[in-house]
């Protein structure tokens, strides 16, 4: 029989002593290094739609649906606030790819907070393109081509948002997307500043300088004013697209709403926006529209009526839709 004194070569064969403390040592120093744990989350909305009554639009059987699940992952990394956004959505913009709005938000405190959105971010003039009230959309919405001549500024994918809210209620917002010819083919940048600091009051403006392709560059800007008193709260607001050396393309709208709050559930609106060409037909728009909520269920519609859609005189429509929507 052969037989080893273990004992005896201890200080040679044991491995538990040095593997321990370099274990202990590895996990010190990824500890000292690492970040704090992320939080993460996961909300989504799922709607039934019907629409119709507009003549000029193949509506199928006016049925559809609309599905978003929206996950989020936030943590600080070296004292900044970290965001990171995904949309899952099967109705997404290019109809193949799954995911939509997606978005980085840097969190800098005081400093004000900085989002990069890959996709679906909005610029300091798309975001107030119609700030009136209303009680679902905007009076053009389910229109055909009713939308075409907003003045709405530019937004586009791979976008720095940056906005900055002072506590005497003066908010900045600064966007800027880089030169690329599958977006603009000039680097484009916006700015708009509100003021809230007066309870229930909310003025702004915003301007940008579009020139989406090279040598044709607009000047757009817009202006509004919303106050909410007890159930009622009215809006105004009035917009300028200035055309280099194309005077007869510059177009004008203005724009009013006021919505009514019957309940703590129930909100009934009525709205109005016109656009004004140097020739030709204004396009006139009138909206009304309701919205009920009940808990996480909200159903809500509004019929619309545009007349002179886009600068033609013979176009003419109405149209109607009513949405389910439960959010979970």
């Amino acid at each position: 029989m052969f037989n080893i004194n273990i004992n005896k070569y201890k200080g040679v064969f044991n491995m538990n002593k040095y593997s321990k403390i370099g274990l202990t040592a590895l996990a010190g120093s990824l500890v000292a290094g690492s970040v704090s744990a992320a939080e993460l989350s996961a909300s989504g909305s799922a709607a039934i739609y019907f629409s119709g009554g507009d003549s000029k639009q193949q509506k199928g059987n006016g049925w559809t649906m609309a599905d978003s699940v929206t996950f989020s992952a936030s943590g600080d990394v070296n004292d900044i606030g970290v965001t990171l956004s995904l949309e899952l959505d099967g109705d997404s913009a290019d109809g193949t790819n799954q995911f939509d709005n997606q978005s980085i938000t840097l969190d800098l405190g005081d400093a004000g907070t900085l989002v990069f959105a890959g996709h679906g971010g909005d610029s300091a003039m798309s975001a107030v393109d119609d700030v009136t009230p209303n009680a679902y959309e905007e009076p053009w919405d389910a229109v055909t081509g009713s939308d075409a001549d907003i003045i709405n500024g530019h937004s586009g994918n791979n976008m720095f948002t940056y906005s900055y809210s002072h506590e005497t209620g003066v908010n900045l917002t600064l966007a800027y997307i880089n030169a690329s010819n599958e977006v603009t083919d000039v680097s484009y940048s916006d700015i708009g500043i509100s003021y809230t600091g007066m309870e229930g009051l909310t003025v702004g403006y915003a301007q940008g300088d579009v020139e989406v392709t090279t040598n044709t560059k607009s000047d757009e800007h817009t202006m509004y004013a919303k106050y909410a008193t007890g159930p009622i709260t009215v809006g105004v607001q009035t917009s300028e697209k200035d055309v280099d050396g194309g005077a007869t393309a510059d177009t004008e709208s203005s724009g009013f709403g006021i919505t009514y709050q019957i309940s703590d559930d129930f909100t009934v609106g009525f709205t109005t926006h016109n656009i004004e060409y140097n020739s030709g037909d204004d396009q006139e728009s009138t909206g009304i529209s309701a919205s009920y909520t009940m808990g996480s269920l909200t159903i809500a519609g509004a019929f619309n009526n545009v007349d002179n859609i886009a600068n033609t005189a013979t176009d003419d429509r109405e149209a109607y839709e009513v949405g389910l929507t439960f959010a979970f």
